[in-house]
């Protein structure tokens, strides 16, 4: 049995982890620069970031790889670099956990294209798919315990990234999450019902909502997915509320104690795996950790 299976073996609630791109500007990435660059570049702070939310409780760490497959990349001209990031990416998750006593687990990190499929857009799927292949085997080689695809609209981008991540390995556990952010449908008009009925048919081994509007939007789409799959395991990961921007950022309005307050919430409402998405950082984390005590898997 991995890592991955062990967690979810154990009774309780777990709690992944917040924000990675909220930390790294704090840590001073600027605005349109590419994050996974620090992953070699300024890789202490990187792990300064999983630090933060381990000493939270966090047991899910994402790699800070969400645009990290050779499309995005390209727009940085990295794209040939999409492995070295990757491998380096899960390395410096793994060397936290490790450093912090082993409790947790290394989830690979994958996030949209970049682009829109065909015949919509002029991505072809097959593109798509080996672009996700790529990234999901630079995670594995750095030794990720599942591959968390997330924040995507369309069920036929989803497919080609779970397609992508079985053509790296056919055995990693997959965790799947959709962003429904358009009067509780996707960007693409997916709704929760749809989603998680396609998302169990693929053999993923957890799947839900992150992202989107903020915690109220989450726990609508938490409570449909419930009543279609009663017995999937689900997932929760909200933004800290809708942003706002000032100064050129975007700043987001729900405190510690209103993700607190959501983070029972959802899990009332049927979600296991509870986080954060942006805007969210170990304060967040730390107070929806409290809220949940009593909850979480020991």
């Amino acid at each position: 049995m991995g890592a991955w299976e062990k967690l979810l073996s154990q009774p309780g609630l777990i709690l992944a982890d917040g924000g990675m791109g909220t930390m790294l500007m704090e840590l001073g990435l600027q605005f349109g620069a590419s994050p996974e660059l620090w992953n070699v570049e300024h890789p202490d702070h990187v792990r300064q970031v999983h630090q933060g939310y381990l000493q939270a409780g966090s047991r899910i760490i994402l790699t800070n790889t969400f645009g990290c497959n050779r499309l995005r990349l390209g727009l940085h001209n990295l794209q040939d670099r999409v492995v070295e990031f990757n491998r380096a990416a899960a390395r410096l998750v793994r060397e936290e956990l490790d450093a912090g006593g082993g409790r947790g687990v290394v989830a690979g990190d994958i996030g949209p294209s970049g682009g829109i499929l065909a015949p919509l857009g002029e991505l072809e799927p097959a593109e798509a798919t080996a672009a996700f292949a790529e990234q999901a085997g630079g995670l594995i080689e750095g030794g990720v315990d599942v591959v968390w695809i997330e924040t995507l609209s369309s069920l036929e981008e989803m497919h080609a990234a779970v397609d992508g991540v079985r053509r790296a390995s056919a055995d990693i556990p997959i965790v799947a999450t959709m962003t429904f952010d358009t009067r509780g449908r996707t960007m693409m008009g997916v709704t929760p019902e749809q989603a998680v009925r396609e998302l169990a048919g693929w053999g993923v081994s957890a799947l839900g909502a992150n992202c989107g509007n903020g915690p109220d939007e989450i726990l609508a789409v938490i409570g449909k997915m419930k009543a279609a799959a009663p017995e999937a395991t689900l997932v929760a990961k909200a933004n800290a509320g809708v942003p706002r921007l000032e100064k050129g950022r975007a700043v987001y309005g729900a405190g510690p104690a209103e993700m607190a307050a959501y983070a029972t919430a959802v899990a009332d409402a049927g979600a296991r795996i509870i986080g954060a998405c942006c805007g969210s950082t170990p304060r967040h984390l730390d107070a929806m950790a409290a809220a949940l005590h009593g909850r979480l898997a020991a």
